[in-house]
């Protein structure tokens, strides 16, 4: 019980934890300290159901149906590319002080997309958090249910970490040409992983 909580949280921690197009989505909202709980939520929820799905049979479903893959992929890398085009633009045009960033940006309704397409429209999210994490599990037999708890428990804890987390450090973008360089590293990774995506 313990050992396939604890692996589950040990392998949620290491698929979840690196520089992708959701991280820095969620980074960038907790620095801006704006819709920080229903990003976190979001994200967090949606890897909650993809994680219970996977072990409990859409790993099968998604391994019968490669076209679904594919079909994400190509909607990510869209999506990501435009994104990516749209953090140019905000550095291009000056960036924003951190007292700007979080007295402006978009409406709740917009951020909420946008974290669902960040989530949804990723294949690598089907790829790993639904069919790697599935087999994972159902190789612990009994205690699978345990490791789903485990591998949602690091979902949970990165994502709040992330969103909260992030405040700790306004006093680094504290000036428009933080927040400048944050928006092109921004635009360089979203664009990077759409022309992943593309190609790969």
């Amino acid at each position: 019980m313990i050992a396939s909580t604890a692996a589950g949280l040990g392998a949620g921690l290491s698929l979840i934890v690196a520089i992708g197009a959701q991280n820095v989505f969620v980074l960038r909202q907790g620095l801006a300290r704006r819709h920080v709980a229903v990003v976190v939520a979001i994200c967090a929820i949606s890897d909650l159901v993809l994680i219970v799905a996977g072990v409990a049979g859409l790993a099968l479903v998604i391994e019968s149906a490669p076209w679904s893959v594919e079909v994400a992929r190509w909607l990510g890398a869209v999506f990501l590319a435009v994104y990516g085009a749209l953090a140019f633009r905000r550095a291009a045009r000056g960036g924003q002080s951190l007292e700007a960033a979080q007295a402006g940006g978009a409406r709740v309704g917009a951020v909420a997309l946008t974290a669902l397409a960040l989530t949804w429209l990723n294949p690598h999210v089907y790829l790993d958090t639904v069919v790697l994490l599935a087999s994972i599990a159902n190789s612990h037999g009994d205690g699978r249910w345990w490791f789903v708890g485990g591998a949602c428990a690091a979902s949970l804890l990165w994502f709040s970490c992330l969103g909260y987390g992030a405040r700790l450090a306004h006093r680094l973008l504290a000036t428009e040409r933080a927040w400048r360089v944050l928006d092109v590293l921004i635009g360089v990774t979203m664009l990077a992983i759409a022309v992943g995506l593309v190609s790969g």
